[in-house]
């Protein structure tokens, strides 16, 4: 496609002005040197706009801009499923997960596991989760990302993919979790302008420049099946979308695991001022979750009639923004590499977060109570230097990854879904149990992982290689909830039979309030009532 010289000047001065705008939110204080809670969790004093922004910012990458207007194009408006359930999900950690997280001082998702149900499943999610962080979600997202530039920029892409991880490491390096936050506002407006711009040109186009509600109109005529919120058996699609499964099944296990226990997206909640805010913040992020099919769906579905006939169909997105002037090319391609930076940035953030506080400081000994004021300080600027270090060492490994496992594949967003699908459902059960039921042991909890990994393989494990042809047949939702509950099953019983040493639950729940503002109910049910709307309009 290529970029004319005022579209490489936008971008310029895009990647120019933030990456100065988060060295200056995440300066110092004078006379204070920055600690492990500055670095990690922004002091604990982010508020309520910069979380909601936050949460897009780190769940909205190229993969899924990409990959949600190609599967748009393919399989129809059935794919904003993954948008809108995700909005109900935010409002259920709001209410339900984050008053516990809080009350307890919670900074990361192993701390939890440890004071819930012992060290030995802090550690071994701890390492699970560096390398699913690193070699899977970190390689996808700046490969991913590499294609898109060298695609639309026609930047060779070893150059791109090395220029993105650069990039954002350098952006988060130095104010760590409050720089990548407080700029997310900026990311976020940027990539929902840009989404709102494309889509708006190519449904206009769609309409015959007649304006964008005449053009939507026309797409609804012409391609009616492409507007089915429910797929039914047959219907393309239906392996991945089953059905009544999207919204009474699996994709429930998938979003409770990534929105309520997911490090790099739960870490923005965890550094709020204080409870109200951070709930305000993850329903200000469910609001705009309702927005984002007309961002990274829309286009795909312009893209059915504007250009029939593409394959593969993630080429959708890069298609339609062939639709764009000059200068407004620029401003949509910043708004993708905003996108990926902010991603990879929080991805990175929370690599070094649990690196450091859940196994190095942790192995030292470190964050004592007992310790004096200086000893404290040295630690703490310690821990700081370890978590860039860690950061960097991360951002090497996932690029120098990146070719050797995502370079052969047809599809790298399925990567992602089928590796970190493998324990999504031992996850969520181990959290669950561990929020909401006290006899829930260590051993159950260990259980509940094992499980889940062997369960998902013996479902994967194709028949060409030995396995059972009609698990291979059961749609990937559906999967993950049989797993989600032979785990639940197992842990439960393992719990039973072996219960938790006497003291080793440190998580108080007894005295925690589950009532939520007015505020945060009138939005909520605003929330739950377009829903509604959205899904009995187009079953």
């Amino acid at each position: 496609m290529g970029l004319a010289t005022f579209d490489i000047v936008v971008v310029a001065i895009y990647a120019v002005g933030i990456f100065g705008l988060a060295q200056w939110v995440s300066r110092d204080r004078a006379g204070h040197e920055k600690n492990s809670s500055d670095y990690f969790l922004a002091s604990k004093s982010l508020p309520w706009w910069a979380i909601g922004a936050s949460l897009i910012a780190a769940n909205i990458s190229a993969e899924q801009i990409v990959g949600m207007s190609g599967s748009g194009y393919r399989l129809g408006l059935a794919i904003a499923s993954y948008e809108w359930m995700a909005a109900l999900t935010l409002l259920i950690v709001g209410k339900f997960f984050l008053p516990i997280f809080l009350k307890n001082s919670i900074y990361t998702m192993p701390q939890f596991l440890e004071q819930r149900y012992g060290p030995n499943i802090r550690t071994i999610m701890a390492i699970f989760w560096l390398g699913l962080y690193v070699f899977v979600n970190l390689t996808s997202i700046l490969w991913l990302g590499s294609i898109v530039v060298n695609q639309v920029a026609g930047v060779d892409q070893t150059v791109a993919l090395f220029g993105l991880g650069g990039f954002a490491l350098l952006y988060q390096l130095y104010g760590g979790l409050k720089a990548v936050a407080l700029t997310d506002i900026v990311q976020v407006t940027l990539l929902v302008f840009g989404g709102l711009i494309i889509s708006g040109l190519t449904l206009n186009e769609v309409g015959g420049g007649q304006g964008v509600w005449f053009g939507f109109t026309t797409l609804l005529d012409q391609a009616p099946d492409k507007f089915n919120m429910i797929l039914e058996p047959g219907d393309i699609g239906y392996q991945e979308l089953p059905g009544i499964a999207v919204l009474v099944g699996g994709m429930w296990i998938a979003n409770l695991s990534y929105w309520g226990f997911n490090q790099y997206i739960i870490q923005r909640a965890l550094a709020a001022k204080n409870l109200k805010e951070a709930q305000k913040g993850v329903v200000f992020a469910a609001i705009l979750k309702l927005l984002m099919p007309l961002v990274v769906v829309m286009p795909g579905l312009a893209a059915v009639i504007l250009a029939p006939g593409l394959d593969p169909a993630d080429q959708a997105y890069p298609t339609m923004m062939r639709y764009l002037p000059t200068g407004l090319l620029g401003l949509v391609f910043a708004a993708l590499m905003a996108a990926v930076v902010a991603s990879t940035a929080s991805k990175i953030n929370s690599i070094a977060t649990i690196f450091t506080l859940d196994l190095y400081a942790k192995r030292r000994g470190y964050r004592s109570e007992a310790e004096d004021e200086t000893r404290r300080a040295g630690h703490e600027k310690h821990l700081v230097l370890i978590g860039r270090i860690s950061a960097s060492v991360a951002t090497l490994l996932a690029l120098f990854a990146a070719r050797p496992l995502l370079g052969s594949l047809d599809q790298a967003f399925q990567f992602i879904q089928e590796f970190s699908g493998f324990i999504t459902p031992g996850i969520t059960v181990i959290f669950l149990l561990g929020l909401f039921w006290k006899r829930a042991s260590e051993a159950g909890a260990i259980t509940a992982a094992a499980v889940s990994i062997l369960g998902s393989v013996v479902f994967w494990f194709p028949s060409d290689w030995g396995g059972i042809a009609a698990l291979n047949a059961v749609p990937f939702m559906n999967r993950m909830m049989w797993v989600f509950f032979l785990s639940l099953g197992l842990a439960i019983l393992v719990s039973f039979l072996k219960p938790g040493a006497a003291g080793s639950d440190r998580i108080e729940t007894a005295d925690i309030s589950y009532a939520t503002s007015r505020s945060f109910n009138i939005a909520g049910f605003a929330v739950i009532g377009i829903l509604i709307a959205l899904y009995a309009a187009m079953w």
